[in-house]
């Protein structure tokens, strides 16, 4: 997947510098938590060194009015 999704970092779930670390990890909170297939989201940061785990709900997909944090991150891998 080569897509650019929006978040807010504070969101995240876990950062992982390992890629398979961070599939794992997102793998178990899935199970855990009841998440459907596809919704929690492992994505890589702009800058290309680590690994976030976001839940797909939390994508931002427009700018609010009081401006907001949110950094562009690559999909990586939906678990």
């Amino acid at each position: 997947m080569d897509n650019l999704i929006f978040f807010n970092p504070g969101d995240s779930i876990g950062n992982f510098h390992d890629y398979d670390e961070a599939v794992r990890t997102a793998q178990i909170y899935r199970e855990a938590n009841h998440v459907q297939d596809g919704h929690v989201l492992v994505v890589k940061g702009v800058d290309n060194k680590a690994f976030d785990i976001f839940l797909a709900d939390n994508e931002i997909t427009h700018q609010n009015e009081n401006g907001d944090d949110s950094k562009a991150y690559q999909v990586s891998k939906e678990v």
